[in-house]
């Protein structure tokens, strides 16, 4: 498979600000780094600043998941996956939701909080049919479980 080499801009808006990384060599994505201490509380969402804006070029987007390691001990991102649009230019921030032990999680300034990717976004093009003009398949209107998994 061909590599795809993509430039992504990233400006500093904070002086404490630290420049995402990879873990690896490998590394799919880039570590997010919180700009300041932040009190994710139980069962609640907060906003993580990171200090950065960036520009994602047209027909690409950022991806902001949650880190592994974070997961295990129970911050979660409610929406599963964040995403950013090649047309956005504030402020990445990474939303995070407590439902591990305790009361909330402190999560420290510098700490890797999020793991930034970039994928491609198709052209899509969208047309309104009747059910009757769409494709039928084995599983048809099954569900919400109804694969048996």
């Amino acid at each position: 498979m061909e590599q795809v080499s993509l430039t992504i801009k990233f400006a500093r808006l904070d002086e404490l600000a630290i420049l995402p990384t990879q873990g690896s060599a490998l590394a799919a994505g880039w570590d997010l780094y919180a700009l300041e201490d932040t009190v994710v509380p139980k069962g609640r969402s907060a906003l993580i600043p990171t200090g950065w804006a960036c520009a994602i070029p047209e027909g690409w987007e950022g991806q902001i998941r949650c880190r592994s390691s974070l997961g295990k001990k129970g911050m979660i991102m409610p929406n599963g996956l964040g995403t950013i649009d090649a047309d956005y230019r504030g402020e990445l921030k990474v939303l995070a939701t407590w439902i591990g032990e305790g009361d909330s999680f402190f999560v420290q300034a510098g700490e890797r909080v999020a793991q930034m990717l970039f994928a491609p976004v198709p052209n899509v093009t969208l047309i309104e049919t009747t059910m009757d003009g769409l494709d039928q398949t084995e599983r048809g209107e099954g569900g919400f479980g109804s694969t048996g998994k």
